[in-house]
């Protein structure tokens, strides 16, 4: 079990047999990991449909939604501890079968614990199976082990692969129910079962490492701190913050799963997340990166679902199809980033400066063409941009964490950058911005219904809906234009360190 990835001649994978040519296993991999990738037992861009069926808030579907990623980043900082104790074709039968549960619970339940908890679980398997096939094919898609290469193949799927199935999801939808989806992502994950039964031996990995001495309990601990902030952020506007318990127990009981792993981290010889992890520096720079990047593209999760459908008069069919001009950008983005920085070596702060560009010219354009008449495709250099900034600084920033680490720590150190990349990434944001666009709102709205204090009923409700869609338009371009000063702000300062470092 030496060569376990073959190093001598042309790349081989042991593990699938020899009556399957050489140049088609790694593909078998990469099609299994699409599979995973669209598979995650709710599917957020369906998210109106399941609402108006289920009798489920948005709210608690989003927390679903968020609780995927969570289980997610908590998987990584014992993923390679289960890569090495279960055959890939373990990893991945297992996997398929809790994503195909998770599928058909997703489709049935109405319960919010219950599918926050079955979202959870598939997110930590959908990581699982994911290493699982990627770390497969690592040599054959960079012999010498250049993460920057690696990573841009990883985003590169993983993005991608969110932005498609958001797409298949809302054409399933619209030619079935929106059930319909999960029905065929259960077929497909069966037939990937299938095909990893025929095509894949239960070979041994190469070091057998037991699950003895996990830090379990502090798993559950940072799982809990992870879940409660989300809760904060998601449901932050529905109870009214702070003037609400549900809020305020959220925070102590996530401050305390906090202040109780910090403890822990005193005297456990292996906590889960460990003291070496908590102090890298570049784990710290990649979360303050993460709070300034992620908010300030915060508004393609409150500003552009409503522009489009309210303002602009877009079906459901239309606002998907967006999807389309944002993996444009991510393909761009990940093909830019692979010829420059990994391969060209480009400094980090210059493809910082990068990204933060185009989220420049992704708030600029909002700000100055931000209108009734817009057209579908006048949309597509905004959404471009932004598709190819978020995975920029995605490739980057974990290259940079991973970095510097010695490998017992970094997939702890992928743990917190999962954290604060993808799910403080995805709720914080929108939480600021949404709360920020409600008390805005508010305050033109009065400004501009002041000139009906002289209307009379009938006139004052005809007047009432314009009103408010005109008090929307000038709210989004107030905080557009707030969010570019600060985006410009935010270049200038990694542009003089730049020059600084070249001088």
């Amino acid at each position: 079990m030496a060569d376990w990835h073959a190093p001598q001649g042309p790349f081989d994978i042991p593990e699938v047999p020899d009556f399957i040519p050489r140049r088609l296993k790694p593909w078998l991999f990469i099609l299994w990991v699409l599979i995973i990738q669209f598979s995650g037992g709710l599917y957020l861009a369906s998210v109106t449909d399941m609402a108006g069926t289920t009798a489920l808030m948005q709210e608690d579907i989003l927390m679903a939604g968020y609780a995927s990623l969570i289980g997610l980043a908590i998987n990584f900082a014992v993923m390679f501890r289960i890569k090495f104790r279960f055959s890939t074709r373990t990893q991945l039968l297992s996997a398929g079968g809790i994503l195909i549960a998770a599928n058909f619970i997703c489709a049935h339940t109405t319960s919010v614990p219950l599918l926050v908890a079955v979202c959870f679980v598939a997110g930590w398997f959908r990581m699982q199976a994911t290493l699982a096939c990627n770390s497969t094919i690592q040599l054959w898609l960079t012999p010498t082990r250049e993460m920057p290469v690696f990573f841009s193949y990883v985003y590169l799927v993983v993005d991608s692969a969110i932005q498609l199935s958001g797409i298949a999801a809302i054409y399933t939808s619209f030619f079935l129910h929106w059930e319909g989806f999960h029905w065929i992502m259960s077929a497909l994950l069966a037939i990937m079962m299938l095909m990893v039964l025929c095509l894949v031996k239960p070979l041994s990995p190469p070091m057998f490492i037991p699950l003895k001495g996990i830090d379990w309990i502090g798993s559950i601990l940072w799982a809990g701190f992870m879940l409660c902030f989300t809760f904060i952020c998601v449901y932050g506007n529905y109870f009214d913050w702070w003037d609400a318990e549900e809020i305020r127990m959220a925070a102590i009981l996530g401050l305390a799963c906090l202040a109780i792993n910090l403890w822990r981290l005193t005297f456990l010889r292996e906590p889960y997340i460990s003291v070496q992890a908590l102090k890298y520096r570049n784990v710290w720079i990649a979360t303050a990166v993460y709070l300034v990047f992620f908010t300030l593209l915060a508004t393609e999760h409150v500003f552009e679902h409503s522009y489009a459908e309210v303002i602009l008069g877009f079906d459901e069919t239309n606002l998907i199809d967006l999807n389309w001009y944002v993996f444009a950008g991510i393909l761009a983005g990940c093909g830019f980033t692979y010829f420059t920085f990994a391969l060209k070596k480009w400094t980090y702060t210059a493809m910082t400066c990068i990204a933060f560009a185009l989220v420049i010219l992704y708030l600029g354009y909002f700000y100055f063409t931000i209108d009734y008449g817009v057209e579908k495709e006048m949309l597509f250099i905004p959404l471009f941009a932004r598709g190819a900034a978020s995975v920029i600084i995605s490739i980057i920033f974990l290259t940079l964490v991973q970095g510097g680490l010695p490998f017992q720590v970094f997939p702890q150190a992928l743990t917190l950058n999962g954290f604060t990349g993808a799910v403080m990434g995805a709720c914080f944001g929108p939480a600021l911005i949404g709360e920020w666009l409600r008390r805005v709102m508010a305050k033109n709205f009065m400004l501009m219904s002041s000139v009906l204090t002289d209307a009379k009923g009938a006139d004052v409700m005809e007047s009432f809906m314009p009103l408010q869609r005109q008090a929307l338009v000038v709210s989004m371009k107030e905080i557009y234009g707030w969010l570019l000063i600060a985006a410009v702000a935010s270049f200038a300062l990694l542009i003089t360190r730049y020059l600084t470092r070249r001088l």
